[in-house]
């Protein structure tokens, strides 16, 4: 996991691939298996076993990790080749082949292939992160990066690229620029088409040399546009998948704009690809509150007896940012902001703190239990969601933009950039108690939160002290995620004197003065994770069935009646409409104070 020091990094990963792929090869129980020396032309690996599942009523045939869609025209030639290479195939005892190796003694190896490693993900975040993780000795001893999209460019030209946008740990600035040649020179460049299946071969040839025999164990992370994800996938899976390791392919958001467009993507992945071949990418879940969320609920016996509707009166899940569009306003107003957070980085996080106590801390049980938090979600209602699009504002002598003025966006754009929501969880744990989401940009502030609000005291002895406004006698439980990370809560104190005066005080966690490490990026957890097989902050299918279930008959009913958002000054608080909501439900948003 990646919650281990990095001093484990190394020696958890070989323990962590080789127990996956037992994992793998042993939920296939009731297949049938047989040996093969080569397959589609794939070099002759006679030393070690590959593991083919063929099933007669199906069209799919399945190599190791990989899945290879079979015309049903041409399944009995399939077979047949199949058969052709029973007669070749040997056991790894058996072998004398100078091009095998010992299974047991032999070293593995990762290549991770960033395919679109020319965008802006790729240099700003996928490549610092892989180098960090290669800083704090948590990548494998044996390792190669290659990035791949259509620009034409030399390793060399890669490697300046990438040079740009690393840096070192700010607590460990020692062989810094040692350390980047060190890792620049781990960095290769193929350029390719994303559906050229002769591409993908010719990058086969490349990361076969660097593997040098080895155990080869292949990351692909996809970082381009989802209206090429399963052309990728296909070419990667017939042309340049590992012949004797595992196989993964990290799969960015969008994951489709509705419950239609979704399932047809999951369904194009797993023509070629495993569900736990899969990873589905949400940055979110890799931040340090976010992975902190169950270890404070669970570990902690103050907080895990409060956590239901008998003491908390409300969540809030609050992300801001303090920019528009900038850059990005074609892709936007495809999404708007319901799909762009609220639908995967809020839901995920919301289901993540209301979920029931998992079996263990095993990926799957994680994930079986927020599963089950998205299927008892109420579903959502237009009376309950308040959108809005920021309108252009002068402060300061500065005049901001508003949204329609970006060159990309239609002038008559009704794509929401804010979005509120009140959810409701339909069990014995949450039954009445409000959750309530905002999304926005362009708004006063950039922050990400959680605000757990919790019930008034009944009979406080205390009130003729407080006042009228119950609000400011109310705890409340503070997550923040983003900037400025740490945990605080709000208490009603006396202040020191000889008469009976009551404040608001806080109890506060500071992760910056009280933790000299710096937090490592979201990706770089979220990568070690994948290099490991670890799924736990990885979406899986039926997750996402159940987000888009949620939200889709909402979207659509918003896009069918070209509702009209209501319009918010660049930089203000956001729509009058999301505090009406609020209050509707006797809730005043937390993030409206000048506290912390």
């Amino acid at each position: 996991m990646a919650t281990l020091s990095c001093t484990h990094c190394s020696s958890y990963y070989y323990a962590s691939s080789s127990y996956h792929s037992s994992l793998s090869t042993s939920q296939n129980v009731h297949a049938q298996f047989v040996n093969v020396s080569s397959i589609s032309k794939r070099p002759s690996l006679k030393i070690f076993s590959q593991q083919i599942q063929a099933n007669p009523n199906s069209n799919v045939v399945r190599v190791q990790d990989v899945a290879i869609k079979v015309n049903p025209l041409e399944k009995e030639h399939h077979i047949e080749k199949l058969k052709e290479g029973l007669s070749s195939a040997t056991c790894p005892q058996e072998s004398n082949d100078g091009s095998g190796f010992d299974f047991v003694n032999s070293e593995s190896t990762v290549s991770i292939t960033v395919v679109g490693a020319s965008g802006d993900l790729a240099k700003k975040k996928i490549f610092p992160a892989l180098f960090a993780l290669y800083y704090e000795d948590c990548l494998p001893k044996h390792f190669t990066v290659y990035g791949y999209a259509r620009s034409k460019m030399t390793d060399e030209e890669l490697r300046n690229m990438v040079s740009k946008t690393l840096s070192c740990r700010i607590d460990k600035r020692e062989n810094c620029s040692e350390k980047m040649e060190e890792f620049l020179k781990r960095c290769f460049y193929h350029s390719g088409q994303y559906d050229s299946l002769q591409d993908f071969a010719e990058l086969d040839k490349k990361l076969r040399v660097h593997e040098a025999g080895r155990i080869s164990n292949r990351l692909f992370y996809l970082s381009i546009p989802p209206n090429i994800f399963i052309d990728a996938v296909r070419c990667a899976s017939f042309s340049a998948s590992s012949a004797n390791g595992w196989t993964r392919v990290i799969v960015e958001k969008p994951f489709g704009r509705d419950s239609e467009s979704s399932a047809a993507l999951t369904r194009g992945l797993k023509q070629y690809l495993h569900e736990d071949q899969i990873f589905r990418i949400d940055h979110y879940l890799g931040k340090e509150l976010v992975e902190n969320l169950s270890v404070l609920r669970f570990s902690n016996l103050v907080f895990e007896p409060l956590w239901s509707r008998q003491y908390i009166r409300n969540v809030q899940i609050i992300f801001s940012e303090d920019f528009g569009t900038e850059g990005r306003g074609g892709y936007f107003n495809h999404y708007g902001i319901i799909r762009d957070i609220m639908q995967n980085h809020l839901l995920q996080i919301l289901a993540l703190f209301a979920m029931e106590t998992p079996v263990s801390c095993d990926g799957e049980d994680i994930r079986n239990e927020k599963v089950k938090v998205l299927r008892s979600m109420r579903p959502l209602q237009l009376e309950n969601v308040v959108i809005g699009q920021y309108k252009s504002h002068t402060k300061g002598g500065m005049t901001y933009p508003s949204y329609t003025d970006d060159k990309t966006v239609p002038k008559d754009s009704l794509t929401p950039t804010f979005a509120a929501a009140a959810l409701f969880i339909n069990n014995a744990r949450w039954d009445g108690v409000p959750f309530l989401m905002k999304a926005g940009k362009a708004l006063h502030r950039r922050r990400a939160e959680i605000r757990v609000q919790f019930r008034h005291v009944p009979g406080n002895l205390y009130n003729r002290k407080i006042g009228t406004d119950l609000d400011l006698a109310t705890n409340e439980l503070v997550i923040k995620i983003q900037p400025d990370e740490a945990i605080y809560l709000k208490i009603n104190n006396k202040v020191p004197g000889l008469g009976m005066r009551l404040d608001r005080s806080t109890l506060n966690l500071h992760y910056a003065a009280r933790y000299s490490k710096e937090i490592p990026d979201a990706y770089e957890r979220l990568l070690l994770d994948a290099i490991e097989g670890e799924r736990r902050l990885f979406i899986r299918s039926d997750e996402l069935d159940a987000a888009w279930a949620l939200f889709t008959p909402l979207l659509q009913e918003l896009e069918e009646k070209k509702i009209i958002p209501e319009y918010y000054p660049y930089g203000s608080r956001g729509p009058v409409g999301a505090h009406y909501l609020a209050a509707r439900y006797n809730v005043r948003w937390g993030d409206l104070g000048l506290e912390l």
